[in-house]
């Protein structure tokens, strides 16, 4: 950790779309120069200053720092300032390699909304011997993806050890409800690794692979499910369809499994995603539609002309995004189903109080880094780690209390 910190936390692309909503609920959470202190940054001194403004009279006295995500040098000198550093800048394949870098080196803490498995592995097999020598945690995935998935299997493992002596072996996460979208940020890198997985087959391979972000000596496993199309699923007793954010909620799953200790380390755990679509003909009619949709996107996004038009005509752009009403009308509910080695079953869910990609999204990640702020380096070392494993149960007691997040037993 950073001791020579002024700052817990620093918002790093402060001025987009996400950014803004995450220094206004810290502003909302903790003002200026409170218990929790803290700052904006972004390329653009300008566009700070303009935040600020919006932000209204309780952000006076917010400290601004500019720096560029090409230049590693500001990059350093912005780290050095903070002892965690949120960021929301992505693609992060495009612009988040050196700030992960530059935390290394000066030894600050780090989280991201990062969904972006291929830029992921690259970063933990260029940077991890170098952040497990430093002081320097690195803990990706820290919004929607895959903050719910992550803790909600460590709740349920919880309980399950609690209740039953053992783990889970078998884990289903369906999304039950959901109203809200995704950020046009998380959809510029799903166009992005597309197109990588296109030009690159070891890029395809580690998409493939569902053990891909795990240590290298955990990359292989017992043979994973994926709800590839519509299917009943008589635990939940309603058909199923392919849930978008599955492939990389699942590795980040299995990372955590995989970073677990001796005792809790599961080697034959069992992951899946999916979303809920009904019962019946309309269940089944529902869940072929979802499966065609996204079959038809992952094909459109394959291919640059068509990725062309969604990213001109369809989907949002990074930057943009639903109004505060819908924001605040937004909401989802996860759904967890667990079986032991014994056949002992544990249900439970993760619901969430906003949209997803951008009012959840925002409370979730800027907990995490306040969280992570007031970790000590002693509880935790240096290295790249998920939510689960770098924060844990009390991350799920700071979301309840603060984020809007509800962790509950359905038995």
């Amino acid at each position: 950790m950073n001791a020579n910190a002024n700052y817990d936390v620093i918002v790093w692309g402060a001025t987009g779309f996400t950014g803004r909503l995450v220094a206004a609920y810290l502003l909302q959470q903790y003002g200026v120069d409170g218990e929790v202190k803290w700052a904006v940054a972004a390329r653009s001194q300008q566009r700070l200053d303009e935040l600020i403004s919006e932000l209204g009279a309780r952000a006076k006295g917010l400290q601004t720092f500019t720096a560029d995500s090409h230049d590693l040098q500001s990059l350093r000198d912005l780290t050095a300032h903070t002892r965690v550093l949120l960021t929301t800048v992505g693609p992060y394949m495009l612009y988040g390699s050196n700030l992960v870098q530059a935390c290394i080196e000066t030894d600050t803490d780090y989280c991201d909304l990062s969904g972006e498995v291929p830029w992921m592995r690259q970063m933990l097999d260029k940077y991890g011997e170098a952040a497990a020598a430093s002081q320097a945690r690195i803990v990706h995935c820290c919004g929607f993806d895959s903050i719910p998935s992550d803790l909600g299997v460590l709740f349920m493992q919880h309980h399950a050890q609690q209740r039953f002596g053992q783990p889970l072996q078998r884990l289903k996460m369906r999304v039950r409800a959901a109203r809200g979208g995704l950020s046009g940020g998380t959809y510029a890198s799903m166009l992005n690794i597309g197109a990588q997985a296109r030009q690159d087959p070891a890029v395809a391979n580690i998409l493939k692979n569902p053990y891909s972000l795990c240590p290298p000596q955990r990359r292989k496993g017992v043979r994973q499910p994926y709800v590839a199309g519509a299917e009943f699923d008589p635990d939940f007793d309603a058909w199923t369809a392919p849930f978008v954010m599955a492939a990389i909620n699942t590795r980040i799953v299995h990372r955590s499994n995989a970073l677990a200790d001796a005792q809790h380390y599961l080697p034959e755990l069992v992951y899946d995603e999916a979303v809920l679509t009904g019962t019946g003909f309309s269940g089944r009619m529902k869940a072929l539609s979802v499966s065609l949709g996204m079959g038809a996107f992952l094909v459109g996004s394959a291919l640059a002309p068509t990725r062309a038009l969604l990213k001109r005509f369809v989907l949002p752009k990074p930057g943009e995004g639903p109004s505060k009403t819908q924001r605040e009308q937004g909401f989802f509910k996860l759904q967890f189903h667990g079986v032991t080695s014994n056949g002992d079953v544990l249900r439970g869910s993760v619901s969430g109080d906003r949209d997803p990609g951008y009012g959840s999204t925002s409370k979730m990640i800027s907990t995490a880094a306040v969280a992570l702020s007031q970790l000590s380096k002693d509880a935790l070392p240096g290295g790249f780690w998920t939510p689960a494993t770098a924060l844990g149960l009390p991350l799920i007691e700071r979301l309840q209390a603060n984020a809007g997040l509800v962790f509950k037993l359905l038995d």
